[in-house]
């Protein structure tokens, strides 16, 4: 356990301000653990606190928005392969790692398998706490992301074949009446056509539908069958 941190632990000024969001403790140093465990959840975080990798993988729950404060080193399975495992997984909370000895190879790999920061024991604790806010609000618009996508999908699994032609076309950039051309229909029809995608997408113009496809995506969705031409 390292002195300097265990004495910021001790002394660092705790208020009632309740945080929003969950955080994964895994380490082996028990002091260490309990001690941080005790800061965090006075700081109003929710916090579940691991003696090793395995524990974790096999009693967490994924939560979100959460954050995974992770020891490099631990004797049963390390940093690394436990984050090698979660990415397997498709476990997608963000991690932290914490590490009182890393070589810098362990500090690149982690990071380009997408840890979001890693710090060095003993860490300053406003250093540590930003880390952690920073990594729920990621984990936060992360969240939001996927239920953006989820929701985007099923409203254009809601439309008909004609329809997701249609749209198609109006992403690409089509007017009205070039549309009616493509599909050999009129004008009138495709403005129905339109205005029933509109709705379904939940876009309140061509640019908001624009933004939706393209970010959810759905260019490759099973259902597109993308226009040609």
């Amino acid at each position: 356990m390292h002195c300097s941190t265990l004495a910021q632990l001790l002394l660092f000024p705790l208020n009632s301000m309740t945080k929003v969001g969950h955080i994964y403790l895994i380490d082996d140093d028990e002091s260490m653990r309990i001690s941080l465990s005790r800061m965090l959840r006075e700081l109003g975080y929710l916090v579940e606190d691991y003696a090793s990798a395995t524990l974790f993988l096999e009693k967490s729950v994924p939560v979100s928005p959460a954050v995974i404060l992770l020891d490099m080193q631990m004797p049963d399975m390390t940093g690394l392969d436990l984050q090698e495992r979660l990415l397997k997984f498709g476990r997608k909370t963000p991690i932290i790692f914490v590490s009182g000895q890393s070589h810098p190879h362990q500090i690149v790999q982690g990071l380009k398998k997408g840890a979001v920061d890693f710090l060095f024991k003993p860490f300053n604790l406003e250093e540590l706490l930003k880390a952690v806010a920073d990594a729920i609000d990621f984990d936060s618009r992360q969240l939001k992301r996927v239920s953006l996508d989820v929701e985007a999908k099923k409203d254009y699994e809601s439309l008909t074949p004609r329809e997701r032609e249609v749209c198609g076309w109006l992403v690409k950039g089509l007017l009205n009446k070039d549309i009616a051309v493509k599909l050999g229909t009129t004008d009138a029809t495709i403005k129905v056509h339109k205005a029933r995608v509109m709705d379904k997408m939940h876009a309140d113009s061509v640019q908001n539908l624009v933004k939706k496809f393209l970010e959810s995506d759905l260019e490759n969705h099973p259902l597109t069958s993308y226009p040609q031409g």
